[in-house]
């Protein structure tokens, strides 16, 4: 499983997101998650148990600025400071002021890079959180699934979740965000049924994101049992919200 041992790491070439300088927010020792997702290349939850230590802010400062001069000084390009790492970014009790931080620090060594956040939207209920995420350049927020079964087939959440309230969290973005959704089969589900399909595109046409990401698994999963989708497969999925001018970026 891929683990994150520095706060700051890469730049890494992203499928989505060009040349992305990596923030991880959550302990170095392993995965710590509100989600314990069955296709998370880091692995299960209960692999990181031994380290719940966050990083503090003073640290993430001091090596997104040693990273980003270091990378401006050698001519490294830096398309995106994307958020992700070892869980769930916006569970970081200092996650507003980190996006403070960050936004400083880039408008001073790459003003043309943007700021993503990879963030299951399981905290956007907390106005402070919300509100640094409407700041960054590409909000990221997952809904793979529709209802709150299949969520918990998938995503497998910490305590309560709910589709309905995080819908409802998401409309506040007034579209201005990519959502996120992963498609993949199991033997417990498949998130492509025509009833999951129909549910699901309604959704996206409450919420109006500005652009909608559609992905599926691409590295080794904590569950083996799972199996990816074809390129074509998503494209079929989603071709009715094609045909309806919705902006798709479809990842195999």
């Amino acid at each position: 499983m891929l683990h994150f041992d520095e706060i700051v790491f890469g730049p890494i070439f992203s499928r989505r997101l060009g040349s992305s300088l990596g923030v991880n927010l959550l302990p170095s020792k392993g995965k710590l998650c509100n989600f314990d997702c069955v296709y998370c290349e880091c692995g299960w939850n209960r692999d990181g148990i031994s380290d719940k230590v966050f990083p503090r802010l003073a640290d993430i400062e001091a090596a997104l600025e040693k990273k980003m001069s270091a990378a401006l000084a050698e001519g490294v390009p830096v398309d995106s400071i994307t958020f992700s790492g070892n869980g769930e970014p916006t569970i970081h009790p200092d996650f507003p002021q980190v996006i403070d931080v960050t936004l400083r620090l880039r408008d001073k060594y790459y003003p043309e890079a943007k700021v993503s956040v990879l963030s299951n939207a399981t905290m956007i209920s907390r106005p402070d959180v919300a509100e640094a995420l409407m700041r960054v350049d590409n909000p990221i927020l997952k809904l793979d699934a529709p209802t709150d079964e299949l969520v918990g087939l998938i995503n497998k959440p910490a305590g309560k979740y709910s589709v309905e309230d995080t819908v409802e969290h998401l409309k506040k973005f007034e579209g201005r965000f990519v959502l996120q959704t992963m498609f993949l089969k199991s033997p417990d589900f498949d998130t492509a049924t025509p009833e999951m399909l129909r549910r699901w595109m309604d959704i996206v046409r409450i919420l109006k994101p500005r652009e909608i990401m559609v992905y599926t698994i691409d590295r080794e999963t904590p569950d083996n049992r799972l199996a990816k989708c074809t390129v074509e497969d998503m494209t079929s999925y989603v071709k009715p919200l094609l045909d309806e001018g919705f902006k798709i970026q479809i990842r195999g």
